[in-house]
């Protein structure tokens, strides 16, 4: 999970991610972060999510369990 926190930090451009907050909560979450968000999970993690569904995570801790179990 360290890994996948770390690429959202970096996309999202936070230096310490807090991952019980949701993508919607930081400032920083715009149209731009979400379409680099989905290319991440297509490229790194070989699923796909609607921006809504990622929007709707409680936190960006359970959007990360939840793409770690489609591995």
């Amino acid at each position: 999970m360290e890994e996948l926190v770390s690429k959202l930090a970096e996309i999202l451009e936070i230096d310490d991610l807090d991952i019980t907050k949701k993508f919607t909560d930081y400032d920083e979450w715009d149209s731009l972060a979400g379409l680099s968000v989905l290319a991440l999970l297509d490229s790194d993690y070989n699923t796909t999510m609607s921006g809504k569904e990622i929007a709707a995570f409680e936190s960006i801790e359970a959007f990360c369990k939840e793409v770690l179990s489609r591995k």
